[in-house]
Parts: C-alpha cells; structure tokens; sequence
C-alpha cells in the first residue's frame, strides 16, 4: 500500500494512459475497488496501490482516466499469453476477434467469456488494445481471469484443424443460428467475430468453409424472419451483442 504520490510518480502513472508507455513499461492502470481487488487475487503483479483516502482528491483526480475518479487505483504488471500457451482441446468454447477497434467492445466481450465459460479469446494483432484503460474497465475483472491472445488468427485455425475442432464465422450471409449449429458448437468450437464495420477479412473468411458461415436471423415487428441489412431496421448487431446472443444459443441445452 503506497501512502503518498511524488510529482515523479504522478507523472509516471499518467503516462500509463498513454499506449506507448503501457508498451515500453509492460504496466497498465486499474480503477476501481471491484477491479482493484479483483487484481490483487489475480496473481498479477502488484506495483502500487493508492487510495484516494490518503493520498487526497486532488492526487487521485491528476492519476485517474476517469471523469469521477475512484477510490482507490493500482498499477499492475501486463501478462502475455502466446499461441502456444493455449491447448485447443475437443469440449471446450473459444472466441477469435477478428479486427474489433472499439475498447468497450473488446472489453465487454471478455466479460461474456468470463460468463460462458470461454476457455480463451483470440485475438488478429490490429484488434485494439487488451490493456486500454476503457477495455479493463469494460472487462469488470475478467481480464484477469479470461486468457486473451494476439496471434495470427490463421495460425489458430490451423491449430484447430489439428484437433478436428470446427470454426464457425459470423456473415451476413450465413445460415441462421439453429438446433443444429447448437448441436455441432456443444462438443467445443471456435467462433469467429468480426469487425465493426467490416465483419471478418477476406483472408479469415477464405479459411472458413461455407457450411460454417452462420447468423443470427432477424426479424419484423410481426416475428417474421426477414434478410439482416435489408429493408428498414438495423443492418447489424453490436459485435459484443451479437456474441452474447451466439453465446447463450450454445450454452444453453
């Protein structure tokens, strides 16, 4: 527990809200005493610890990212996790993240990882970054439970053709999400999501088979399947909404 901030610390710690920093320290920010606690139980690297009780409002408003700062902050050692750390095993759920830019996104996807029991998220190198300041406050914790990989995606497929294990993608065009992709998803897959804006690349979606490609159906006010991104209404999901909902179609039996 730290009882006080120098000028130098002050400044050390603001630089973490910058990504260059978080890169050349390896060190990333967490607010909050839910986090906070999370973190210390985790058994990720603890650098310090202040609380705004002995350190003064004013101290904890300069370190903080947050327009109400918290109670208490904490400076935490990264974690990397490589491809060959993760075993992608028959019975077992992943996700891969396939160029998704926004941070809360990212983070709230990890906390549905968390909930459904994801044994690990993947990752393509141009996904944002896994310790922005707004992606671990969106992760509520989880990023310290949830293994979070940045790899070359192709790389995980061909892993997961090894193991026989399916990899399913999300696409406008796909199949509506069903008992029977319920039934192949149950005995462990990989599902792919894409980006916001853009869905999965060209280059993923070429290592995908067709009979893969899957959706969540949409429909009118009546409870008629209609054709996503045609016509009136939305054109798509929210990615972490749309992982949510494929999520509890195979969760639940």
């Amino acid at each position: 527990m730290e009882k006080g901030l120098s000028a130098s610390q002050i400044k050390h710690i603001r630089s973490l809200q910058q990504k260059k920093f978080r890169a050349e320290t390896s060190l990333f920010v967490v607010e909050g005493e839910k986090l906070v606690e999370e973190a210390l139980h985790s058994g990720f690297e603890t650098e310090g610890v202040w609380y705004r009780d002995e350190i003064g409002e004013k101290a904890m408003e300069r370190i903080s990212s947050l327009s109400s700062p918290s109670p208490v902050l904490a400076v935490v050692r990264q974690r990397k996790t490589s491809l060959g750390d993760i075993s992608i095993e028959k019975g077992r759920l992943y996700l891969m993240l396939d160029g998704v830019k926004d941070p809360g996104n990212l983070g709230t996807i990890i906390r549905l990882a968390d909930w459904f029991g994801i044994s690990a998220v993947f990752c393509s190198q141009d996904c944002v970054e896994l310790y922005n300041p707004k992606t671990v406050q969106a992760t509520m914790g989880a990023i310290f439970r949830v293994p979070v990989v940045y790899c070359s995606l192709s790389d995980v497929v061909s892993k997961a053709g090894a193991a026989d294990i399916p990899v399913f993608g999300t696409f406008l065009d796909g199949i509506p999400v069903g008992s029977e992709f319920c039934r192949k998803a149950s005995g462990g897959c990989i599902i792919v999501m894409g980006s916001e804006s853009n869905g999965i690349s060209e280059e993923l979606s070429s290592l995908i088979n067709k009979e893969m490609h899957i959706l969540i159906p949409s429909y009118d006010v009546s409870g008629k399947e209609k054709k996503a991104g045609l016509g009136e209404g939305s054109e798509s999901m929210n990615v972490a909404t749309a992982c949510a909902a494929i999520l509890s179609l195979v969760r639940v039996k």
